[in-house]
C-alpha cells in the first residue's frame, strides 16, 4: 500500500509542479463565504458554530466528475459506499451514521423515499449536472430540520449566482464503459426576476455490479430541474422549484452472482413553491412554502411497486431585534405515505408529523456569536418529542484563530415500513434519539492564504431500531461514533491551490463492534494548478483504510474486512476560448480493485473527454 501512496502523491506533485514559479500576488482579497444551512438564514462562515462543509460551483468545474457522491466523498467526516458502478445503491455516512440519519434537501425539497425500509435518499440517482453548490451540515440538527437529521443535513442547490443577463451552458462528455453524458443549462436575471433550468443525462454500459462477473449492468438517467424567483416589490417575492429524475438501473445479486433480469425503474418528481414577505423595513422576514415529492420504483422481474409520497407545509420567520440579536421561529407539517405492492405483500399507510421551533442568534460582544434553539414535534403514532441545539463561535481577530462548538439532540421517527410493513412491522416502535457535540479550532495564516481546522466530534444514538428475530424492535444499548476531522487549504501561489483532509472515525454498534462500511481512516489530498495561460490541471487522491462489512451468507452474520485502497483522479483542461473548455480526465488511475460493499465491484481505471461551453 505504501507504494500506491507514493505513486499517487507523485501524481499530485506532478499536477502541482508543471509550471515555473509565478510571483504571488501582493494583495489578496478573501471574500467571506455565506452559509445558509447552519442557521436556516444566510450567515457569514466566521460566525457559524456548527461544522459545515461546502462544495462550490468552481469546485465542481475543476474536476467535472459525474455524480454528487463523487464530490461529497472528498469531504472530512463523509464516507460513501456504492453497490456497483453507476446506479448501484449508494449510501452516504456522515460521522459514522448512514443515510437514514441524514436529511437531504434539493432546492429545499426533501427527496427522501418514504416507501423505503427506512426513510432515506437514493443518492445513486443524483447526478452533478447543473448543481451550483452543496452544503453539508454535520451534527444532530433536528431542532432546525426535524426527523432524520441526526447525523446532519445535505443541502443541494441548482440556483447559481446570477448577474443581469442570460447565460447558456452546454456540456458533453464520453469515455470508458461506453459512457456518454450531456447537459444544457439556462440561467437569466433581469431586475427582480431570476430563473435557472437544466436538463442533463447519463447513459452507460457500466460494469458488472457483482464483483468479477462478466455481464455489465447498464444505467440511464435523465434529470430536469428549474428554479424561479420574482420580486414583485421591496417587501414581497414569490419563488418555485421543480425536480424530475427518470432512471433505469440493472443490478446483480447480493451474493456476488450475476443476474440478467434484475432492474430498477425509478421516477422521482418534486416541486416547491412559496413567497417571502418582509415587514418593518426588512427587520421582520416571513417565508411560506408548500412542497410535494413522490418516488415510484418498479423492481423487475417481479414487477414489485413502491410508491413513496410526501406533502409538506413550512413557515419560517425572523425578527431582527437589533444588530446583535436575531430571533427565528417556524412551524411545519408533513404527511408521508407509502404504497407498496409485491407478490408477497401490500402496504398502504400514512402518518403525520408536525413541528414548531424557535432559535436566537446573539452577538453579545464583538467576534462572539451564540445560538440557542428548541423544537417540539408531534407524530400521529408515537406522540411528542422535544429537541434542542446550541452553538458558539469566537474569533481572535489579532491571531486569525477561531474557536467553534456545537451541541444538539436529534430524533428519527420510525418509517412506515418499520411500523406497519408485512415483514416484521411493529406499531409500538418509538423514535431513535441522539445527542451530539463537536468542538474545534480554525486557524488562518499567511494573510488568509492558508486555513486549517481541527474538530473533535462525538455522537450517540439510543433506542436503535433494527430487524431482529421476526421483526423490527428497539435494540438495547447505544450506538456511538467519535473521531477527529482535520482540513487544510492553501493558496500556495496565484497559479496553485493545495488542500487536504484527514478523518479518524471510531463508530461502534450497541454491542461494541465496529460499524459496517465506516472507514477508520480517510485521507484526501487535492491540487489545482494553472501552469500556463489557458491550461488547468487538477488531481485528487483519497486513501481509505480499515473498513468492514457484514457477510450475511452465515448466521449470525460475520464481519469481513474490506480492502484498503487509494483512488486517484486527474483532469487536464484547455481553454479554447473565453467561453469554451475542452478536457480529458481519468478516474482510478492506479486501477485499484476494491469494494465498498461486500461482493459488489467498483470501476477500474477509466478515461473520459469532454467539452463545456458557456455563452
Amino acid at each position: 500500500m505504501n507504494r500506491y501512496l507514493f505513486s499517487a502523491a507523485s501524481l499530485l506533485a506532478l499536477a502541482a509542479g508543471m509550471s515555473p514559479a509565478h510571483a504571488q500576488s501582493d494583495e489578496v482579497t478573501v471574500l467571506e463565504r455565506i452559509i445558509v444551512t447552519a442557521n436556516r438564514t444566510p450567515t457569514e462562515d466566521s460566525k457559524v458554530g456548527s461544522k459545515v462543509e461546502y462544495i462550490s460551483e468552481e469546485d465542481i468545474g475543476a474536476t467535472s466528475l459525474p455524480a454528487v457522491i463523487d464530490y461529497i466523498t472528498r469531504l472530512p467526516g463523509v464516507a460513501i459506499s456504492n453497490a456497483g458502478g453507476y446506479g448501484g445503491t449508494a449510501s452516504v455516512r456522515v460521522r459514522g451514521l448512514g443515510d437514514r440519519y441524514v436529511k437531504t434537501l434539493y432546492n429545499g425539497i426533501d427527496i427522501s423515499d418514504a416507501s423505503g425500509t427506512q426513510v432515506q435518499t437514493p443518492y445513486e440517482h443524483l447526478m452533478i449536472g447543473g448543481i451550483s453548490g452543496i452544503e453539508v451540515l454535520k451534527g444532530s440538527q433536528s431542532t432546525l430540520y426535524g426527523s432524520n437529521a441526526i447525523a446532519g443535513v445535505v443541502d443541494i442547490s441548482t440556483a447559481p449566482e446570477l448577474v443581469e443577463g442570460v447565460r447558456h451552458t452546454v456540456e458533453a462528455e464520453g469515455g470508458s464503459f461506453n459512457t456518454f453524458r450531456g447537459r444544457y443549462g439556462f440561467a437569466g436575471a433581469s431586475g427582480g426576476s431570476r430563473v435557472s433550468a437544466n436538463i442533463s443525462g447519463v447513459n452507460t454500459d457500466g460494469i458488472s455490479a457483482a464483483a468479477g462477473q462478466p455481464e455489465n449492468d447498464p444505467y440511464r438517467n435523465i434529470t430536469l430541474d428549474m428554479n424561479v424567483e420574482h420580486r414583485i416589490n421591496d417587501a414581497f417575492s414569490v419563488f418555485g422549484s421543480v425536480l424530475h429524475i427518470d432512471a433505469r438501473a440493472d443490478f446483480d445479486n447480493s451474493d456476488g452472482t450475476d443476474n440478467l433480469f434484475n432492474r430498477n425503474l425509478v421516477k422521482m418528481t418534486g416541486a416547491r413553491a412559496g413567497f417571502n414577505l418582509d415587514l418593518m423595513d426588512g427587520r421582520m422576514k416571513n417565508t411560506f412554502s408548500l412542497q410535494a415529492f413522490g418516488i415510484d420504483r418498479t423492481v423487475l422481474p417481479g414487477n414489485d411497486l413502491y410508491k413513496g409520497r410526501r406533502h409538506k407545509f413550512d413557515y419560517q420567520g425572523s425578527f431582527a431585534v437589533n444588530d446583535r440579536v436575531l430571533l427565528q421561529y417556524g412551524a411545519d407539517h408533513e404527511r408521508q405515505g407509502a404504497d407498496i405492492t409485491t407478490a408477497w405483500s401490500t402496504l398502504n399507510r400514512t402518518h403525520d408529523l408536525t413541528g414548531v421551533w424557535a432559535q436566537a442568534i446573539v452577538e453579545p460582544v464583538d467576534d462572539l456569536v451564540l445560538t440557542a434553539g428548541l423544537r417540539h414535534d408531534t407524530h400521529s403514532e408515537f406522540g411528542g418529542h422535544t429537541t434542542y441545539r446550541g452553538t458558539a463561535s469566537y474569533n481572535f481577530a489579532d491571531t486569525g484563530t477561531r474557536l467553534h462548538a456545537s451541541a444538539g439532540t436529534g430524533f428519527r421517527a420510525p418509517s412506515l415500513n418499520e411500523l406497519y410493513g408485512p415483514f416484521g412491522g411493529n406499531p409500538a416502535l418509538r423514535p431513535e434519539t441522539s445527542l451530539s457535540f463537536d468542538v474545534g479550532v480554525e486557524q488562518t495564516l499567511i494573510d488568509g492564504l492558508l486555513t486549517a481546522d481541527v474538530t473533535y466530534f462525538n455522537l450517540a444514538v439510543d433506542n436503535l431500531i433494527d430487524y431482529f428475530g421476526a421483526g423490527y424492535t428497539q435494540i438495547a444499548g447505544t450506538t456511538r461514533s467519535q473521531g477527529v476531522e482535520t482540513s487544510l487549504t492553501y493558496a500556495a501561489a496565484d497559479w496553485l491551490d493545495l488542500g487536504g483532509s484527514y478523518t479518524y472515525t471510531d463508530s461502534r454498534t450497541p454491542t461494541g463492534e465496529q460499524a459496517a462500511r465506516v472507514p477508520r481512516h480517510a485521507l484526501t489530498l487535492f491540487a489545482n494548478a494553472r501552469p500556463a495561460e489557458k491550461w488547468t490541471v487538477s488531481a485528487d487522491l483519497k486513501y481509505v483504510s480499515n473498513s468492514t462489512d457484514l457477510d450475511f451468507a452465515t448466521w449470525p452474520a460475520t464481519t469481513v474486512k474490506l480492502q484498503d485502497h487509494v483512488l486517484v483522479n486527474a483532469k487536464v483542461a484547455y481553454q479554447l476560448t473565453d467561453a469554451t473548455e475542452v478536457y480529458v480526465r481519468g478516474e482510478n488511475l492506479l486501477n485499484q480493485r476494491y469494494q465498498t460493499v461486500l461482493n459488489y465491484g467498483t470501476p477500474g481505471i477509466a478515461a473520459f473527454a469532454g467539452i463545456k461551453s458557456t455563452f
